[in-house]
């Protein structure tokens, strides 16, 4: 019989849970509350966004470029009215989910298994996030603070493969989790430790490259479920699906 409480799901939040990124919404508010001035947009983001928007550009790129703005225009600036804003950001957006993701999170609650987020958005809204869908503990990228509480624009990133397989392991030590019987939720290459750990693995509307590394790992594309979710339909595909 398998120990529920050694059972966990690992998650990870933008594109898999949010559809959107939890660092873009913030951005976007920081504008609004004119932490960062408008003119930035236009001269620094917009043309990678309006790129991506016609589908002729890349959104890691577009995601790219605005980390950097981002993490730019927070140095200096107080961490609390910071998180001030980042509880507006979850409180008018944080309902907007993947049905699917949802419906999972809560389910894997009632089972008793331990829900956990590692994300690459920012510590202090992922925080915010595993406190609204009740996870057990939570893993973001580390916004850096001065001695006066100032983002001193340094981070430990959290976004990519290696990052996440290092935390989720001491998770796995601290909970003593059944790899075997876990689930791991992903869209993007970032998920892809995560994803080969667990016996259960789970790719929500994937990226490209997700789903060619997926294909090309064997022991992964055996076990992998592919997750597709648009309008009001779930769609569960093969792995192997041709890809337009």
């Amino acid at each position: 019989m398998v120990d529920m409480k050694n059972t966990a799901a690992f998650f990870d939040i933008d594109g898999t849970i949010f559809r959107n990124s939890l660092m873009i919404e913030h951005f976007i508010k920081l504008i609004n509350f004119e932490v960062i001035d408008p003119e930035i947009w236009y001269t620094k983001v917009k043309k990678v966004y309006d790129e991506w928007e016609k589908r002729h550009g890349d959104f890691e790129q577009y995601l790219e470029t605005l980390a950097g703005v981002y993490l730019e225009n927070l140095k200096g600036v107080n961490k609390l009215y910071i998180e001030f804003i980042a509880d507006h950001v979850i409180n008018v957006n944080g309902d907007m989910v993947y049905k699917y993701s949802r419906n999972q999170i809560e389910w894997h609650k009632k089972q008793g298994h331990k829900v956990f987020f590692i994300s690459g958005s920012p510590d202090f809204l992922v925080s915010k996030m595993a406190e609204k869908y009740g996870a057990t503990e939570f893993r973001g990228t580390l916004y850096l603070v001065d001695e006066d509480n100032k983002f001193t624009g340094e981070i430990v990133k959290m976004w990519d493969s290696e990052s996440k397989k290092r935390v989720i392991k001491e998770l796995i030590k601290k909970y003593d989790v059944d790899l075997e019987n876990s689930y791991a939720y992903g869209d993007t290459t970032g998920d892809l430790s995560m994803l080969r750990m667990m016996g259960n693995p789970i790719a929500i509307n994937p990226n490209r490259l997700l789903l060619e590394s997926i294909r090309e790992d064997k022991k992964l594309s055996e076990r992998a479920i592919i997750i597709v979710e648009r309008k009001d339909v779930i769609y569960k595909l093969d792995p192997n699906v041709e890809v337009l």
